[in-house]
């Protein structure tokens, strides 16, 4: 399956998974108590920042960042319209800063770093019945998937827009559909023959 890590090291590469999450969860926790529009472009600016900082690792995910980028554009443009250009701004920065945080974690982390990340963070879990080895194997396949999917997306666009020379847009919602099932019909075949 494809992924959006990145094999071009950089300083946060150098950090372990258990940190870097732990700065993602006070970071997004930070973005839910800061209600002021300052706060929240203070702390925009510093994960656009850390995302400059990263150079060539963010390669993987720049579609994605210009995704979100025009998204949060047209978020605060709609709310413009409806002259409440402040909340529009809020939840604009809110949601450009949390995926550029997902995006510096899913650059810099493997996912098998992750996963055994999980599992050990979930061992409390284990007194209540709850089997922490298939709830961080399953949340890691849920991460992979959703990785996958945006790489076998770019990677549709890409083709589409080499043959026609437009942008494939809707037109590529069936084929991404029929090879997400795919995938995900293999790797439940895998993990049957596996695990069973």
């Amino acid at each position: 399956m494809g992924s959006l890590y990145s094999e071009t090291p950089s300083w946060l590469h150098r950090w372990r998974a258990g940190s870097k999450l732990l700065a993602l969860v006070l970071l997004g926790l930070a973005l839910v108590l800061v209600q002021h529009l300052l706060g929240l472009a203070a702390l925009a600016a510093g994960v656009a920042l850390l995302l400059a900082s990263l150079g060539r690792a963010l390669y993987p995910v720049r579609r994605l960042l210009w995704l979100v980028l025009v998204t949060a554009l047209l978020l605060t443009g709609f709310h413009a319209l409806l002259g409440q250009w402040q909340l529009g701004a809020a939840a604009s920065l809110r949601l450009a800063t949390a995926s550029g945080l997902g995006a510096a974690l899913t650059v810099s982390t493997r996912s098998s770093d992750l996963v055994a990340l999980l599992e050990w963070l979930l061992q409390p879990l284990r007194f209540v019945g709850v089997q922490p080895q298939r709830l961080s194997l399953q949340l890691g396949l849920m991460l992979r998937f959703t990785e996958h999917f945006f790489v076998q997306w770019g990677k549709l666009a890409d083709a589409y827009r080499l043959r026609t020379g437009r942008s494939g847009g809707w037109r590529l919602l069936a084929p991404l559909a029929i090879h997400m099932l795919q995938t995900a019909r293999r790797v439940a075949d895998a993990l049957w023959l596996r695990l069973g």
